[in-house]
């Protein structure tokens, strides 16, 4: 014991309180805020975007290739074949997918051009937030951006798979689906796995040495 503490307690008085230590794993750059917590930016680096443009670029492509080559074989309105319920038929499309706001087709590239544009950002903010969002957005934009294209330029988009009991649609709209879908899907499985319960330690890990 020092001699302060010593004299203390000789005169019967009470000991001085224990002082705390303050543990520090990082600070701020003023040396005195403590860092609890390791931020990791979402951004989307070049990697993402690199894989986002080649998901788009090949959308597109099989899109357009697959339209043009519908429109200049088939006469508008004539069937090709069917392979059970699937029809392949040469229909002209000035709506969204599946052949909806058919009469509204400058509103309908506007508001398409707006939702390609806020994907966009929406990549470039978090881009980095799962392995899978290049594939899943590339797929919606690059559908998105292929109709808008036949849109501004054609006026109307060229739709040949037919189900029968479904409107007509063509590639894009497909890549729109399935991309969707990925994105829910990845989204659900994301958050079933944080509302999991850690698994406890094995007993042997328990025990004592």
């Amino acid at each position: 014991m020092s001699e302060p503490a010593l004299e203390r307690v000789e005169r019967g008085a009470a000991p001085a309180p224990a002082r705390s230590l303050d543990v520090r794993f990082g600070s701020a750059t003023d040396a005195l805020t403590p860092m609890s917590v390791a931020e990791r930016s979402l951004a989307a680096g070049r990697s993402q975007w690199l894989a986002l443009g080649l998901v788009v670029g090949a959308a597109v492509v099989a899109d357009q290739v697959t339209k043009r080559l519908v429109s200049g074989r088939l006469e508008l309105g004539e069937e090709l074949g069917s392979i059970g319920p699937l029809a392949i038929r040469h229909v002209q499309n000035s709506g969204i997918a599946f052949g909806f706001f058919s009469s509204a087709t400058s509103a309908v590239a506007l508001l398409t051009a707006l939702a390609v544009g806020s994907m966009l950002v929406f990549f470039a903010r978090s881009g980095a937030r799962h392995p899978i969002l290049p594939v899943a957005l590339g797929l919606v934009v690059g559908g998105s951006l292929s109709n808008l294209l036949d849109r501004v330029r054609l006026g109307h988009v060229t739709d040949f798979l037919d189900l029968r009991f479904w409107p007509a649609f063509n590639l894009a709209d497909t890549f729109i689906v399935v991309g969707v879908g990925i994105l829910l899907g990845s989204l659900l499985f994301a958050d079933r796995r944080r509302q999991r319960p850690p698994r406890s330690p094995a007993p042997e890990l328990l025990r004592a040495p």
